[in-house]
């Protein structure tokens, strides 16, 4: 039996993240010892590691609740699994793109320094809000 301090560390897993699981239902209730404490079995360090990785990966807690609940039903196909992971791969890829054109437009801001001082900079001005408070057009 683990104690939650144990869990914790052999998931590298805040105790308070372990606790947070168990309130919103990816950790079932632990037993208790008979001075209160919290006991872990294999069970759980089996399914706080599941967890971790999952979360490692970028899945939100709802696809980790939703694959959790898929692999407790070991009987059922995967189709629903291959549904979470293949709209979880299309969120990444969404996000490589968006920090693709984040990277082009920043690399673009850093080229178009030619030195100087700051009050010429032409990182600063991109960076800076126009005169009506919005974004500079140059990072929008």
């Amino acid at each position: 039996m683990l104690t939650i301090g144990d869990l914790g560390k052999a998931t590298n897993t805040k105790v308070e993240t372990v606790r947070y699981y168990e309130r919103i239902g990816l950790l079932p209730k632990p037993v208790r010892s008979s001075g209160n404490y919290r006991t872990y079995g294999a069970a759980e360090l089996g399914r706080l590691s599941f967890i971790r990785r999952a979360r490692d990966l970028g899945f939100s807690l709802d696809q980790v609740r939703a694959l959790l609940s898929l692999s407790d039903d070991r009987t059922c196909d995967c189709a629903g699994v291959d549904r979470i992971a293949n709209e979880h791969l299309r969120e990444v890829d969404r996000k490589l793109a968006d920090l693709t054109a984040l990277r082009r437009e920043l690399k673009a801001v850093i080229e178009s320094c030619d030195g100087g001082t700051v009050a010429e900079c032409r990182i600063i001005e991109a960076l800076a809000p126009s005169a009506d408070g919005r974004k500079s057009s140059r990072m929008a």
